[in-house]
């Protein structure tokens, strides 16, 4: 199990097959208080279970077998969307922008200044703990969303649109007043104190959760 500490310090995954850049990091990042985690190839690393740790990753480019671009592939197909930092000492344009597009954090070149990588694994981290509160979010809105009836998850999706409540009845074939019932009646059930809180709870929901609502 990756998680032996079961906290909340940050934990970083080093991936790299050079066994002296692994050590230096590990030194590096243990020094500043991280928690660290090496692997010689990137299979060690897949068959590692992941848990909700805030982290991210720091990955050679060129290994054998799998690449550190295939690693990022990977572990995008498997939902793993921990932040990754790429070393490389033979990086060029295309194959950084390549890291960037499928989501990198950053690409640097080795022989890296310390700070340089602490101070990129620092911006990981904290997209790391946004992400995962994020899906933290969504998730608990998902539950409460799914215990609204139909004509409640239609009000929600109209008042989201700013639709006022003689538009919704309108569109909706029924009285204004039938709306503001259902309108009061899915506010406390999602838990929301205000318009703004309700539409929060809506842009957090996932786009196909969305799209399902009956017109």
């Amino acid at each position: 199990m990756i998680d032996r500490n079961n906290n909340e310090t940050p934990l970083v995954f080093i991936v790299d097959d050079d066994e002296e850049v692994r050590a230096a990091l590990q030194e590096l990042l243990l020094s500043v208080g991280l928690d660290v985690q090496s692997f010689a190839s990137p299979r060690e690393l897949l068959d590692k279970e992941f848990h909700d740790r805030p982290g991210c990753l720091v990955l050679d480019v060129r290994m054998p077998g799998v690449s550190g671009l295939d690693l990022q592939n990977q572990l995008a197909a498997k939902g793993i969307l921990k932040p990754i930092i790429f070393l490389t000492g033979h990086g060029d344009i295309p194959m950084s922008v390549q890291a960037m597009k499928a989501g990198a954090i950053d690409f640097l070149t080795k022989p890296v200044r310390d700070q340089t990588l602490l101070d990129a694994i620092t911006v990981a981290i904290e997209k790391d703990v946004q992400q995962t509160a994020a899906f933290r979010r969504s998730r608990r809105y998902i539950v409460l969303f799914s215990t609204l009836t139909t004509r409640e998850r239609q009000v929600m999706r109209e008042v989201a649109r700013g639709r006022l409540n003689k538009q919704i009845a309108f569109d909706l074939g029924i009285k204004e007043i039938t709306v503001k019932l259902h309108r009061g009646n899915l506010m406390k059930k999602m838990n929301a104190t205000s318009v703004g809180e309700l539409i929060r709870a809506w842009e957090a929901l996932p786009g196909d959760i969305q799209g399902r609502i009956e017109s």
